[in-house]
């Protein structure tokens, strides 16, 4: 056995959030371009929606690096951070379609529209199609552009398992990712979700991560613990 794996010992990864890393093709194309248009927007603000784990993090740490933004969860914005945000030359509010303080949101998209920086909000959903209940707040999302994230194509998510196998480390075969994709469920999140527990299974037994593996894991198989 050869390297990472070979050691039941698990330091965790870091995903690679740079422009490099970030995997442009058909299915988000059109959100990499407006993110990387920026300064040039037709308006302050851009929703960028698509499935979990579909790379909006990604493209969201790119928009801050171009332009300066402060990234947090819309779950954590409150009333009284709007003015410091609002000093920032843009804001990113990731998961924003999932709770986010109504109020606190309509405050910060005022300030920031008049001061003429930037806002970038994140969801599952387009913004216009969020449960909110502000009819001011409700009338300004869905005002604004929005780019889409579709869900991948075979080459995207065969890229994708590459990317976040080399995030941890690991090495994988091309016979074990030919394996996977005609048997994973075709998401993002799925994808990862996938690679993790490939990289659990391996450290826990002390095994490559190989097409018999792969094949206990995506059976939720325990033979392979007595092996």
């Amino acid at each position: 056995m050869s390297g990472p794996a070979q050691f039941a010992l698990d330091f965790g990864h870091q995903p690679g959030f740079a422009a490099v890393d970030f995997m442009v093709a058909d299915n988000n194309d059109q959100a990499h371009g407006w993110v990387m248009r920026w300064p040039a927007w037709p308006a302050f603000a851009l929703g960028l929606f698509g499935p979990a784990g579909s790379g909006k993090s990604h493209l969201a740490h790119m928009f801050a690096e171009l332009s300066g933004a402060v990234i947090l969860p819309g779950g954590a914005l409150r009333v009284d951070d709007v003015p410091a945000l609002a000093a920032h030359p843009a804001v990113v509010l990731e998961d924003a379609d999932r709770g986010v303080d109504e109020a606190a949101c309509f405050h910060l998209f005022n300030q920031l529209r008049e001061s003429g920086r930037s806002f970038l909000l994140t969801g599952r959903d387009a913004p216009a199609r969020w449960a909110i209940g502000l009819p001011d707040l409700r009338s300004r999302l869905s005002s604004i552009p929005v780019a889409e994230i579709l869900p991948p194509g075979d080459d995207l998510l065969e890229a994708l398992l590459v990317k976040l196998f080399a995030d941890r480390q690991l090495r994988v075969g091309p016979d074990v990712l030919a394996f996977l994709l005609p048997r994973m469920e075709r998401t993002f999140d799925a994808a990862r979700a996938l690679v993790a527990a490939l990289d659990a299974a391996a450290l826990a037994h002390r095994r490559d991560i190989t097409v018999a593996l792969a094949r206990d894991v995506l059976n939720g198989s325990d033979d392979f613990l007595s092996r």
